[in-house]
């Protein structure tokens, strides 16, 4: 007998509300109202204008001189010619800089396009000619990239920044030695991003936002060829915020938060941006990951929360120095389980050292600008932890799952694995300029993930695995299909499949192959292969070079991946 969606909906929703914490509160939490995230900055600095928005290792900017330094730089997009709508590329990793373009960028009613600073030259070109963005915000120690593609692209501004802008004389707490190095100036056709927002001196535009209009463009992966871009809203934003502030990150303005996890990662761009400033609180920005400085920029800013992934707890635990700082203000952990897994014994360990709990954070992707579950309040007697596989808990107010047969769409009954389906006001709007993929993800309201789970009879939902063939490579996602397109520019390559191999360190590294085309000039062996895939993807994407006579194809032209495993 087939199950009828409002029926099996209206049953779930008679679990949830069981079994919903009933220390929690049932309705998203919007600090300051339903009004736009940008206009949170604005009321924030109105409120608490000396309050430190960032620190970045010493250097503290209020949320005053935050604000002000957005609008300068929404004046300076104007001056160049900006209008709303247009995507404004930001090459930037973690620094306040990406904070300062963000919030101009959404004052302007423009659409933010943060891009990965580690994406090689084929990488970028193709984000950049996908979105048609005529201004980059780049790091000085990017631009040698940015510099051989951009006559490919339809880049016309670009402005150059580097840590140094903001690297006090003295760091307060450990930096990475990249943070450290000299500034790199722009070059002929570029300009100085500090100097110029100083000189923008006109008036800040009225734009009034609008919170369903296209204000992100968050790049994801593909089975099926080159990332996609998740088009996202502001309204996307503050459901996310507003559902994780009430549930997994109850932030508050006394909350001092460490982020180090990458914010141009849209689950960074929620822990280490938006959370922290819809909710009036302050982030401690590191550039990036360091036990020691992690350690030391706790102790010295008095930390209430971090996200985390379990193998930088890990190694906090085994380090060799846990001892010489003092962890307890860090009462409230959020973790994902990558490469290594939250269990009982590393949660009490934790404990011990900090007097917190971790917790994982949550299930969610970039098309739904993730945090889509909750498992906060599931922790008595390590429920969450022994009610595997992979407890993610419970939807978040106005989110619902469904589990679907991946075939026929037919509703599968509590307890048998499918498909998670989903729908959110924060599901993204479609894929950017890819209308059959977006028809293809989303049927009737719901997100058609490719996951594979199962909600048990209580109502909580189990992550089984990935029916893509996307990896998990450091915590890092890497898709197939990608790697592959790319290697199809190759003139010597024929052909390629892509799999996944497990990794002790690594958690999966990727694996392609190859079949040459024997009519090619130059036969490459597997070291020049790899050297030409290094020059053209970021680093964990490099597969490991398998040169094989032919590859297993199906009757329809498909490279049978199985049999590939075999191999």
């Amino acid at each position: 007998m087939q199950l009828q969606e409002a029926a099996y909906l209206a049953g779930l929703h008679a679990l949830w509300d069981k079994a919903w914490p009933p220390e929690l509160p049932r309705k998203p939490h919007y600090p300051l109202g339903e009004i736009a995230i940008s206009e949170h900055l604005r009321e924030w600095a109105r409120r608490q204008p000396e309050k430190p928005a960032c620190i970045f290792y010493g250097t503290e900017i209020s949320y005053a001189e935050l604000d002000r330094l957005s609008d300068r730089f929404a004046v300076l997009l104007t001056e160049h010619g900006v209008r709303r709508g247009d995507r404004i590329a930001v090459f930037l990793p973690n620094c306040p800089q990406f904070m300062i373009a963000f919030f101009g960028i959404l004052k302007l009613g423009c659409v933010h396009v943060p891009v990965n600073p580690l994406f090689r030259e084929a990488e970028l070109a193709y984000e950049l000619n996908d979105t048609a963005a005529e201004v980059v915000i780049c790091l000085d120690a990017l631009l040698p990239v940015l510099r051989k593609v951009r006559r490919e692209t339809s880049v016309k501004t670009v402005f150059v920044t580097g840590f140094a802008d903001f690297m006090p004389a003295e760091p307060s707490f450990p930096a990475p030695s990249a943070v450290l190095q000299p500034r790199l100036p722009a070059g002929e056709g570029e300009s100085e991003l500090m100097p110029a927002l100083a000189a923008a001196l006109g008036p800040v535009p009225e734009i009034v936002p609008d919170l369903e209009a296209v204000a992100a463009l968050n790049y994801t992966g593909g089975t099926t060829g080159m990332p996609k871009g998740c088009v996202h809203t502001q309204g996307d934003m503050l459901y996310t915020a507003a559902t994780s502030l009430a549930t997994s990150f109850a932030l508050t303005p006394d909350d001092v938060v460490v982020n180090f996890v990458p914010i141009f990662w849209i689950a960074g761009e929620d822990t280490g941006l938006l959370f922290p400033i819809v909710a009036g609180a302050t982030v401690v920005l590191m550039a990036r990951w360091d036990p020691v400085g992690f350690m030391a920029a706790v102790e010295r800013y008095q930390a209430s929360f971090s996200y985390l992934l379990v193998d930088n707890t890990v190694e906090v635990l085994q380090h060799e120095r846990v001892r010489d700082f003092d962890l307890t203000s860090l009462k409230r952990v959020r973790v994902s389980s990558f490469v290594k897994k939250l269990n009982p014994e590393f949660r009490r360990r934790w404990r011990e050292l900090t007097g917190g709990t971790m917790v994982e954070a949550a299930w969610g992707m970039t098309e739904t600008h993730t945090m889509d579950s909750f498992s906060v309040g599931m922790q008595q007697d390590d429920f969450d932890l022994l009610s595997q596989p992979v407890f993610v808990g419970l939807p978040q107010a106005g989110t619902e799952f469904k589990i679907c047969d991946f075939e026929t769409g037919a509703l599968k009954p509590l307890g048998e694995e499918g498909e998670i389906c989903m729908r959110s006001p924060s599901l993204m709007k479609g894929y950017w300029n890819k209308p059959e993929a977006t028809a293809e993800a989303i049927r009737g309201g719901f997100l058609h993930t490719g996951d594979i789970g199962v909600i048990d009879t209580e109502g909580y939902l189990h992550f089984l695995g990935r029916r893509k063939e996307m990896l998990k490579v450091k915590g890092m996602s890497v898709f197939p299909a990608e790697i592959e397109a790319l290697l199809g520019q190759h003139p010597a390559i024929a052909g390629s499949g892509v799999i996944g191999r497990e990794d002790a360190e690594r958690g999966q590294v990727p694996v392609a192959y190859i079949c040459l085309n024997p009519a090619a000039a130059e036969q490459p062996d597997e070291a020049a292969l790899t050297a030409w895939c290094k020059a053209r993807m970021a680093a964990y994407k490099v597969p490991e070079i398998r040169i094989v006579p032919a590859l297993p194809m199906t009757a329809t032209g498909k490279v049978k991946k199985e049999e590939l495993r075999t191999l």
